[in-house]
């Protein structure tokens, strides 16, 4: 079977340590005990010269498409009864195989927050609660489709802010790494970007898909014995209602743009308006400028000028920066440029340059013993990678300026307000605690919402345009200090007391090695 035949939909879609653990909790009657495990990032994207200062989740509803067709297929458990130990033993018990085949996802409890929310480190975005061995076998899968969504979604939000609301659109399926480029198409999506060139995936999602043209069309036809004119003319006339024009084949100023103008002034004489122009190379900042002045000139200040190459966030910064210096020079108004200006962003958003992986884990955090829930916690010398255990709720706290001030992990029965004033705790380091008054707090959001329990999905997943919005009323909330683009101001993220007191008993637990063993394995 080809890899590339609906290969990210099959119940193999994992790591092959997640099977073989499997088989152990398998051997030792564990693998139905409920645990609870939890997904979360430790730190923010880091690109180098810029960082982020919040993220955008993405993925969700991706990840319970898989996870709804994940069911083991015959050929694939063959697959797994084939494979031999360095004994040439089978590797894989039978009863272990008869049982894996028979496995229903839709046993596991799961919470989440919603996709489009801005989240930030340590806040369990996910929470799996179910048969050990189920919960343990979809980490891969989820940890996949998650931490490259949200990345993308989350480069894509940095790029629509420097956008300052001008379109952005998604060039990037050509630099993508493989079919991953659709995943990376929804996450650009759900992080802002307008529209995008990849017809596949503009098809799925119920898009309508936007491009221009490439250099190749102006090369072929000066190659048959045309001109450049002729070329976009050519172009004009089989899209006549959306023509836009790449200028900058042969020299953008001195023949791209009048060749551009000539043709538009053709398009109008059929009563046709023409959309606009794209400049692939040179200084777009000055470029655009100088476009902008002659187009205006000739009476098409209308147009739109599409940008393009080797955009980010940070070089859209820079063009707009530069363009409102340069205008001036011509007594232009910087403002009427950068309206018309259109970014196609490619490489650095699909590959997140500069950040090429969001570091999301997925933890146990819980087990439960007869009727109640333990809290786990896996200690280490790195202290952001010291868990939060527990079974927990996680509360946005909302100022009286209707801005998010911090984002609270409690425990599971408390809530933040219950108290006149409370004590919230630094997440890594217990002696860092703030005192909050309620008087000063508008509201407390909970941010986990329940999506499968009990055997059935009980969330209605919302559509694109939904999921838009609420990533612009998130980030709305936010201080501009943490929206910049460059060292932006550290949001906080903070634990209650009761959780906080946990965790530090817990430590203490288990350095000191108190904890007894209740079973025994032999």
């Amino acid at each position: 079977m080809s890899i590339l035949k609906s290969w990210s939909q099959k119940f193999l879609f994992t790591d092959f340590y997640q099977l073989t653990m499997s088989q152990v909790y398998f051997d030792y009657n564990i693998h139905e005990i409920e645990v609870q495990f939890d997904y979360f990032f430790r730190s923010y994207p880091n690109y180098g010269s810029h960082q982020a200062g919040f993220c955008i989740f993405a993925g969700l509803e991706t990840f319970f498409e898989w996870l709804s067709q994940a069911k083991p297929e015959k050929q694939e458990i063959e697959f797994l009864k084939n494979l031999k130990n360095n004994s040439l033993k089978p590797l894989f018990k039978k009863n272990f195989l008869t049982w894996l085949k028979n496995i229903e996802f839709s046993t596991l409890n799961i919470e989440a927050i919603p996709e489009g929310k801005v989240v930030h480190p340590h806040v369990p975005i996910v929470s799996i609660k179910g048969p050990f061995a189920l919960a343990q076998i979809i980490e891969t899968p989820l940890l996949n489709i998650l931490n490259y969504q949200t990345l993308i979604a989350t480069k894509a939000a940095r790029i629509k802010e420097a956008a300052k609301g001008q379109i952005v659109m998604d060039f990037g399926l050509r630099r993508a790494q493989g079919f991953g480029g659709n995943a990376g198409t929804r996450g650009a999506i759900i992080g802002g970007v307008d529209f995008s060139s990849n017809t596949g995936t503009c098809f799925c999602l119920g898009l309508t898909p936007k491009g221009t043209h490439a250099h190749s069309l102006v090369q072929a036809f000066i190659a048959l014995g045309y001109s450049e004119e002729e070329a976009f003319w050519a172009f004009a006339k089989t899209f006549p209602d959306s023509c836009i024009l790449l200028i900058d084949t042969i020299n953008t100023l001195e023949s791209g743009l009048p060749n551009a103008i000539k043709t538009f002034k053709k398009l109008k004489t059929l009563g046709k308006n023409p959309i606009g122009i794209r400049i692939d190379s040179g200084d777009l900042a000055y470029l655009a400028v100088q476009c902008y002045k002659e187009l205006k000139k000739a009476g098409f200040e209308d147009c739109v000028i599409v940008l393009s190459n080797q955009l980010d966030e940070l070089v859209i910064h820079q063009i707009l920066t530069q363009i409102e210096q340069e205008a001036q020079e011509y007594n232009l108004n910087p403002k009427e440029i950068i309206s018309k200006l259109v970014f196609g962003v490619g490489t650095r958003l699909i590959t997140s340059a500069g950040s090429c992986s969001l570091d999301g884990v997925y933890k146990l955090t819980g087990v439960k013993t007869k009727n109640s829930w333990q809290p786990a916690l896996k200690i280490s010398d790195s202290p952001a990678k010291t868990l939060i255990p527990g079974d927990k709720k996680t509360y946005r706290l909302i100022d009286t300026r209707g801005k998010a001030m911090a984002d609270l992990i409690c425990l599971n029965k408390e809530h933040p307000l219950d108290k006149e004033k409370f004590t919230i705790f630094h997440p890594q380091d217990s002696k860092i605690f703030r005192i909050l008054n309620k008087k000063d707090i508008l509201k407390a959001d909970l941010l986990q919402k329940p999506i499968q329990q009990n055997g059935k999905i009980v969330y209605e997943f919302p559509s694109l345009i939904e999921i838009k919005k609420q990533r612009e009323q998130d980030l709305k909330e936010l201080d501009q200090g943490v929206r910049r683009l460059i060292n932006p101001h550290i949001y906080h993220v903070s634990l209650s007391e009761k959780l906080c007191h946990l965790r530090e008993k817990l430590i203490k637990n288990y350095r000191n090695k108190t904890l007894t063993v209740k079973h025994s394995l032999d």
